[in-house]
């Protein structure tokens, strides 16, 4: 732990942006054991207030968000303070996204599910070397699984919408729905 507080450096503030209160909860705990001084922020507004209060040296910003895009967290963050290290999480593991947020001034860029362990070596990091690959990276049918609740979840439970979003048959998609989630 002394080692890791020696690699935060003098100012370990960090910003954690996300519109799941539960993950952000758990994630700024467990930052904030790794030595960070965390601050939360469940919405694009909320972050732009806490950084125009005072920019972080740290920060992990959510993609998507209720109110807007994290990447507008990002370029507002990079504007105050450009020697911060920013972190873009994403349930969404596509190479735009993370060139878009690379662009806007992002370190990094992680998908979802992504522990405080992952968070804390992409924030470390130098950039020198690649990342170690994830003790236990999601299965392909699980990241399947999770695209799949997270479209049916956005076009609200609509199953038939969903199938036509996912290009899929609906009867296929009813039955992928019906099973349990893959470990």
């Amino acid at each position: 732990m002394d080692d890791m507080n020696t690699q935060i450096g003098s100012d370990a503030s960090l910003l954690l942006v996300d519109d799941d209160e539960i993950f952000l909860t758990r994630l700024a705990r467990a930052m904030d054991k790794r030595g960070f001084q965390s601050e939360t922020a469940l919405s694009v507004a909320a972050a732009m207030r806490l950084i125009e209060r005072r920019a972080p040296a740290y920060a992990v910003v959510d993609l998507r968000l209720e109110d807007g895009n994290g990447l507008d967290v990002v370029e507002a963050l990079r504007d105050k303070r450009a020697d911060a290290r920013i972190i873009v999480l994403t349930g969404y593991g596509a190479i735009a996204t993370a060139v878009a947020a690379v662009k806007m001034g992002a370190t990094d860029y992680l998908a979802k599910p992504a522990d405080a362990n992952d968070v804390t070596s992409a924030l470390l990091s130098s950039g020198e070397f690649l990342p170690p690959p994830p003790e236990n990276p999601m299965s392909a049918d699980r990241v399947r699984w999770e695209h799949i609740q997270r479209v049916y979840e956005q076009c609200e439970r609509n199953v038939s919408e969903t199938a036509r979003r996912l290009h899929m048959h609906r009867r296929t998609l009813q039955r992928i729905l019906a099973k349990r989630g893959p470990r």
